[in-house]
């Protein structure tokens, strides 16, 4: 696969065909994909809540109201919609959690190694809690870094997608009791095939000239 075609030819789909799915199997691809996402400390600050049936989509549409109702068409003619949610904080019982899948996935040699990643970790996060004082912030980052690659794996799979920031915040967190769940909502991916009706699909790509976005040190 050409990732740099991809790039070309990938673009925001403005409108779904609402008759055509994704496959059980390549979603599940996806899903995969965005599992192995990287993340800073490998910290995998997210959680993922996925609509694939009519009346999941319409929970989430539920955010889409007032000044975001242009994006509830995308939700709800999506063949899956994901929910990407945040930590709000890093908690103890999550740092285990991540220490207790390393020794399992063989990373350590000893019980040294394993203090070493226990302290690394732990020393970052009071950084950024503590000294930085912006600990959301920067685990709300790791999780566009996921976006990123759901992105970019749509692309190679033929799949049509769109990230979308416009959203009630408060209603989608009231909807899936997500501040009980300790998590923040970060961004939308709608996931499907495009609309013949889709503007956007046959407007050329417009990004800045290399000039504007690069300085050669």
């Amino acid at each position: 696969m050409d990732l740099l075609n991809v790039s070309k030819t990938r673009y925001t789909t403005k409108a779904y065909d609402p008759n055509k799915k994704i496959p059980k199997e390549q979603f599940e691809r996806l899903l995969e994909i965005l599992r192995l996402a990287p993340s800073s400390i490998n910290i995998q600050p997210w959680h993922y809540f996925i609509a694939d049936n009519t009346a999941a989509k319409a929970r989430i549409a539920k955010a889409l109201v007032g000044k975001y109702a242009y994006n509830a068409p995308k939700v709800l003619d999506s063949s899956h919609t994901i929910l990407f949610c945040t930590q709000a904080d890093i908690s103890e019982t999550h740092l285990e959690n991540l220490l207790s899948r390393d020794e399992i996935s063989g990373r350590f040699k000893d019980e040294k190694a394993k203090q070493g990643q226990k302290d690394s970790r732990t020393g970052y996060v009071d950084y950024y809690r503590n000294e930085k004082g912006d600990i959301q912030r920067w685990a709300e980052n790791q999780t566009f870094i996921a976006l990123g690659q759901a992105l970019l794996a749509a692309g190679i799979e033929g799949i049509d997608a769109t990230p979308i920031g416009g959203f009630d915040e408060e209603l989608i967190a009231e909807e899936l009791g997500l501040a009980e769940k300790g998590l923040i909502p970060s961004v939308l991916l709608t996931l499907g095939y495009r609309s013949e009706n889709d503007f956007n699909a046959k407007l050329p790509k417009s990004r800045l000239i290399k000039e504007d976005i690069f300085t050669l040190l």
